[in-house]
């Protein structure tokens, strides 16, 4: 660290860092992306979808006739047909005037005229038109993550592209930081952003500052060299490149986290820790990516607690949780293990005015394995 960079002399509340984070921040433009692309980005609007399968087709191989025709026939009273009936094959279009499929064994065609043995009803063996996918439906809905059983929908409507918003999210990693950086990757690549990486030539502000290009992306993080060590210079170099908004952040673990901006760009400076690292992208770095996807606010669970977590007053605090009967156990707090962030299920955060929650008490957390 700098003899000129200093650490705020009091903690930032993590609410006002998060707001001032997300202040004008929009979501990105769409943009049309191959199927195999989108899975995992968010779906920008989309048209709807013509109905699928277009017409009514055989569910099954079999004889296609039509149900009224076929009344009281049975084995011990076969019903004569007035002519052969049509084959049709398991996903063929049913021949105009039929509405069912009656497997080879119900149909006895050695004698001279082919005789049905057994009743049918309307749709018996026929996938109706419009029964995988109804006309006007759409792939997915707008501000979701494209999953792949909407892929499966794309494909089966002919689609070969989707528009999705995926922002560009650029990480500089401060040398020392590796573990961190690429668990900060991979969590980007698994909430739909596009991510490319650059190690930073030093840990000097100079070097830094320099790997800081607000070119080209939408979110820019920089990971490690956040601290007062004398080899943090992370916060030095935003501020010779952009503003800092927020240096030290109340939130537990992930104090010597930062914010700022490069002009317009969102700037999150996390520490070069796994465990601070991971508590700083999902308490300031995701929000902000998930305002640029568009994406719909995310989903809790909500769970009584197996027993108590106990919470320091001023701090926000991460904890790590496991679902057990139908209640949330807690593995980690504040502290996070690198096994305890392996095994979790769900994060929740404890507001920094709050002493904890008692055991029994209904909290909602947010699904780590969705």
């Amino acid at each position: 660290m700098t003899s000129t960079q200093r650490l705020p002399a009091s903690l930032t509340p993590l609410d006002v860092a998060l707001t001032a984070l997300l202040n004008w921040l929009e979501p990105v433009a769409p943009v049309e992306v191959a199927l195999a692309e989108a899975l995992r980005c968010v779906a920008a609007s989309t048209p709807p979808l013509e109905a699928h399968p277009p017409r009514d087709v055989a569910a099954a191989d079999g004889f296609a006739l039509r149900a009224h025709d076929l009344v009281g026939a049975s084995s011990y009273s076969p019903l004569p047909l007035p002519s052969a009936p049509r084959w049709v094959e398991a996903g063929e279009a049913m021949p105009d005037g039929c509405d069912c499929v009656v497997d080879a064994d119900s149909v006895d065609s050695a004698g001279p005229m082919a005789q049905v043995m057994a009743e049918a009803v309307p749709g018996q063996g026929v996938r109706r038109v419009g029964s995988d996918i109804a006309a006007g439906s759409v792939v997915a809905v707008t501000g979701r993550r494209i999953l792949p059983r909407d892929l499966l929908v794309a494909r089966a409507a002919g689609l070969t592209k989707l528009r999705v918003r995926r922002p560009r999210l650029r990480i500089v990693n401060v040398p020392g930081s590796t573990l961190a950086a690429d668990l900060i990757a991979e969590s980007a690549l698994h909430a739909g952003a596009e991510v490319s990486a650059i190690v930073a030539t030093g840990r000097d502000a100079a070097s830094i500052a320099s790997a800081l290009d607000a070119q080209g992306c939408d979110l820019l993080i920089a990971i490690g060299g956040s601290g007062v060590g004398r080899s943090d210079a992370t916060v030095l170099a935003l501020t010779q490149c952009g503003n800092v908004i927020a240096h030290g952040i109340a939130l537990q673990p992930g104090r010597t986290s930062a914010v700022g901006r490069i002009g317009k760009m969102p700037v999150v400076v996390l520490p070069g820790a796994p465990d601070q690292a991971i508590s700083g992208w999902w308490a300031l770095a995701l929000p902000a990516l998930d305002r640029l996807s568009g994406r719909q606010p995310r989903k809790s669970v909500g769970l009584p607690l197996a027993r108590k977590i106990a919470s320091s007053v001023g701090l926000a605090e991460i904890v790590l949780l496991e679902r057990k009967e139908d209640a949330w156990l807690p593995l980690a707090a504040g502290d996070l293990s690198l096994q305890a962030i392996a095994r979790a299920e769900a994060w929740l955060v404890v507001p920094g005015g709050s002493e904890g929650f008692a055991a029994g008490t209904a909290v909602d957390a947010y699904m780590l394995r969705e």
